[in-house]
């Protein structure tokens, strides 16, 4: 009997729907905008960036695009970033990477401000989320947790095995299985006989950028699979799981493309709109107190 497939379409579909309510409530009030951050001459940046614009517009969030020029430098993307920060129309900002060789990566996100940070990829959200404090969150693992909870797939109390620790997949999705009560181990290229580990997960989740690493010996009948990778072969879009041959052999698996990938862009938006809510919320209350209007004027960039 082959494994019930976790549709990650499905569970976007869902989001989609609720999230365009809630931009809708927002009304001309506070119309929430992303802010896009891309670099010329970066191809699958840009790709990222058409389909995210495209997806924002669909729930009724402005994108706002933003790119530096080529050979851009680090006070220059500074200067740009600190407008996003400062504009109170702007409810999200994200970079799509890779972020160009002569500048540095993890300086460029730290400029991000922490409360339009939707991508979860600043270091104060990022040790928020490691403290299990409330925090944005990278998306892919968000997207993880939306999966499982949304397939009613039970967490607590089960053994979770996490293949790959980046910082914004493996290490942040043992962060909220972990928050989520779930016993977390975390593998990477030195663990030392990976299928005697990946055999004993209930929830296996894999994010290691390698093609077909996870094989049906690896792999135990009562597991669930979530595949995080996204890997170009000659023969497609493929993931880290080798799905054909898994399959047959789990009770659970999502598919690549049509799994994790759509969540991801659904639920960075969400934080997008959380963003937005939170900032409309504050401008009431202080409408309130000082009797000023909510509507605060676009800051030119």
């Amino acid at each position: 009997m082959s494994a019930r497939i976790l549709d990650g379409r499905a569970v976007a579909s869902r989001v989609w729907r609720d999230l365009s309510e809630r931009v809708a409530a927002l009304g001309e009030e506070a119309p929430p905008r992303l802010a896009i951050v891309r670099f010329a001459g970066n191809g699958p940046a840009d790709v990222y960036a058409t389909s995210l614009a495209r997806a924002a517009r669909s729930i009724g969030v402005e994108p706002v695009e933003v790119r530096p020029p080529e050979g851009v430098g680090q006070n220059d993307v500074a200067a740009r970033i600190a407008a996003l920060n400062r504009d109170p129309l702007v409810s999200g900002i994200v970079i799509a990477q890779p972020i160009p060789e002569q500048l540095e990566t993890d300086a460029v996100l730290a400029l991000i401000d922490p409360a339009k940070d939707v991508d979860g990829a600043t270091p104060l959200n990022v040790g928020r989320l490691a403290r299990g404090e409330a925090a944005f969150a990278p998306a892919t693992a968000l997207a993880v947790m939306a999966i499982l909870r949304t397939s009613g797939i039970p967490i607590a109390g089960r053994r979770a095995v996490v293949v790959g620790r980046s910082a914004v997949v493996g290490r942040p999705v043992a962060s909220l299985l972990l928050g989520a009560d779930a016993t977390v181990m975390v593998c990477h290229t030195r663990t030392r006989n990976l299928a005697r580990e990946t055999r004993r997960a209930e929830i296996l989740v894999v994010a290691a950028g390698s093609p077909g690493l996870i094989r049906p010996e690896m792999v135990n009948r009562s597991a669930v699979v979530v595949d995080c990778g996204i890997n170009t072969t000659r023969d497609g879009i493929v993931g880290d799981v080798d799905y054909a041959t898994v399959r047959p052999v789990v009770s659970a698996i999502t598919p690549v493309p049509g799994g994790v990938g759509p969540v991801t862009t659904m639920v960075l938006l969400q934080q997008t709109v959380e963003s937005a809510e939170r900032a409309a919320e504050e401008r009431r209350h202080h409408a309130e107190r000082f009797d000023v209007p909510t509507h605060a004027p676009v800051e030119e960039r």
